[in-house]
């Protein structure tokens, strides 16, 4: 006891540290605590500032890394020989590459969603998804030949139950046939009435000044028609409207790579509907699923001809008779009154005629009435006021269509006529280049 008394006086401590500076040999040194009993308590000799040394400063950076990492033996911050952790790896190799999930109503609690900014927090997560197309803006009741609605509802049926039937499926139907004949139109018609929600693609994205570029995103599109599939539980397909416009051979044309690797990547995914790649590593849970591809043309003798062999893509050549095309038109002059017997002197006044003719008699006959609206709010001078500066709580006068008639429409079809007639005689294209002729 009185050894520990003495230990603990605060004179006989600072003789201690004096006596052990001075004598550099002295025996004195600092307690070791495993030594010590367990019922001897430990001596502390100097305060808490002077116990833990100052590192110098080269190894501020070390201590500083070794604060950071969890441990010496932690995987999460290996390195691969690549350079990249482990962190990196997992994700790369992970299954879900969507990475477009925020604070999304259903997924997190509702409490941290909030209904400041909507049940969804991520404001462009919906605009970022429609690539699709929905058809909301087709209002009405149109007409579908029932041979076109046969020969796409088979299409898209046989590749649904592709891995029940032990035939060989074309992924492709292509559509093709004449200029203005509603190819486009009634396939759209179609999807509507089926509950079909397409990602359509158009033949100006088919060619880009970045190689490899068009080809990348057919597949990203044929991605993204079987996320709709997986995700939404609706049904889907990829339409590529007026291929041959985008890839075809026409006279002296030039062939561009993006024309060869548009073609490849349509042959590909014919040949391996399931397994489609926009550029990531190859992982054998990367499966998607087979989606019919529709594409539209004038004329697919100009396509690269293996791609339109018969057991790569099955062909339909599209040419409405007479019935097909007078109930079409009644269709559209429904809103009109136009009785089928009308609409039936009509197509026969006019034979030979691509359907996009008989809408533009429809358009034709709105002119006079429209130009009869722009005197009206003050003439040709006042429409930059009226039409773009107009002033908040100013009121356009009403625009009043128009009565269709059959004297108006046969008007505006003899107009039309002639146009075409003029354009086809004139062909001042001869004109301007004959000195190329000779």
């Amino acid at each position: 006891m009185a050894a520990a008394a003495l230990a603990s006086s605060p004179n006989h401590r600072l003789s201690l540290l004096s006596a052990s500076r001075s004598k550099p040999s002295s025996i004195l040194r600092a307690p070791n605590p495993t030594r010590l009993s367990p019922a001897f308590p430990s001596i502390l000799c100097s305060s808490s500032s002077s116990s833990s040394p100052q590192p110098t400063a080269g190894g501020e950076e070390e201590e500083a890394e070794r604060g950071r990492r969890l441990s010496k033996q932690s995987s999460w911050e290996a390195k691969d020989s690549e350079g990249d952790d482990y962190l990196y790896r997992l994700g790369k190799e992970a299954d879900n590459m969507n990475i477009a999930v925020g604070a999304r109503s259903g997924v997190v609690d509702d409490l941290f969603v909030g209904n400041f900014l909507g049940k969804d927090s991520d404001i462009v997560f919906d605009y970022r998804q429609k690539a699709t197309r929905t058809f909301q803006y087709l209002q009405g009741d149109y007409y579908i030949a029932p041979l076109f609605l046969d020969k796409v509802a088979c299409h898209i049926v046989k590749n649904y139950i592709a891995h029940l039937l032990d035939i060989k499926i074309p992924l492709i139907l292509g559509i093709w046939g004449g200029k203005g004949q509603g190819k486009t139109f009634q396939t759209e018609l179609i999807f509507r009435a089926m509950g079909i929600e397409p990602v359509i693609m158009s033949a100006g994205e088919l060619e880009s000044e970045k190689a490899g570029e068009p080809g990348r995103l057919i597949r990203d599109r044929y991605r993204t028609a079987s996320q709709v599939i997986q995700n939404q539980g609706k049904m889907s397909c990829l339409m590529i409207n007026d291929l041959d416009a985008g890839v075809g051979r026409f006279g002296n044309t030039q062939m561009t790579v993006n024309n060869q690797i548009v073609a490849g990547t349509l042959m590909n995914l014919v040949d391996n509907p399931t397994r489609v790649s926009i550029g990531q590593t190859w992982r054998e849970s990367d499966v998607t699923h087979r989606v019919p591809i529709i594409v539209t043309g004038n004329d697919f003798s100009t396509l690269y001809a293996p791609l339109i062999r018969d057991g790569r893509m099955e062909k339909y050549y599209w040419q409405p008779d007479s019935e097909d095309i007078i109930n079409i038109v009644h269709r559209m002059y429904a809103k009109d009154g136009l009785s089928f017997e009308e609409v039936s002197g009509i197509v026969d006044t006019f034979p030979n005629q691509a359907l996009d003719f008989y809408g533009a008699l429809r358009s034709r006959t709105y002119d006079q009435a429209i130009l009869k609206w722009v005197d009206d709010i003050g003439g040709h001078e006042q429409l930059s006021n009226k039409l773009l500066k107009q002033k908040k709580g100013d009121m356009l006068p009403t625009f009043i269509p128009p009565k269709t008639t059959i004297g108006a429409l046969i008007e505006s079809g003899n107009s039309l006529v002639k146009e075409q007639e003029l354009i086809m005689n004139s062909k001042l294209s001869k004109e301007y280049m004959k000195n190329l002729e000779d």
